[in-house]
């Protein structure tokens, strides 16, 4: 089984309200073999929401209580992404899922590259909140890109 980010199947939950329509990986919810998930509204965030980024590290230094995320207003969002993480690990084990495929840059999903707190759009390099933790449990993250996952899937299923 694997994780899929709720927005990347058409499931309007950005938080800006929209989403994108991979058709491959919705034909993958559509036959079972994949989960849709959204972090940030499991942790109890609204859609849409104001933008939110990590202050101060990654999505591994969240974990560890030495970051926080932070809305473009702002407000401290930590609980709720922690939240969110932790929500979404209980449904990767419930499932019985070893992989992932999360929407790229984002303070929950992002996995390589995510924005730098400034709210200029700079990435750095680091992973969401999420993706910190569902690394650390042994999940294994796979490209958002289609044509990849279309090969890794032929492997994987």
């Amino acid at each position: 089984m694997i994780l899929i980010s709720a927005c990347l199947i058409g499931l309007n939950c950005r938080y800006d309200g929209k989403s994108s329509n991979e058709e491959f990986l919705l034909e993958k919810v559509r036959n079972g073999e994949a989960l849709p998930v959204c972090p940030e509204q499991l942790g109890g965030l609204p859609t849409p929401r104001v933008p939110a980024e990590i202050v101060g590290g990654t999505g591994e230094d969240v974990l560890s209580g030495t970051a926080k995320v932070c809305t473009s207003d702002g407000r401290d969002v930590t609980s709720a992404f922690l939240r969110g993480a932790r929500e979404t690990l209980y449904l990767a084990k419930l499932v019985k899922a070893q992989y992932f495929i999360f929407k790229q840059k984002s303070p929950s999903c992002g996995c390589g590259q995510i924005y730098d707190g400034t709210f200029t759009g700079t990435l750095k390099c680091g992973n969401g909140v999420t993706t910190a933790l569902l690394l650390r449990e042994g999940l294994i993250h796979l490209s958002t890109c289609v044509y990849q996952v279309g090969d890794i899937f032929k492997y994987l299923i």
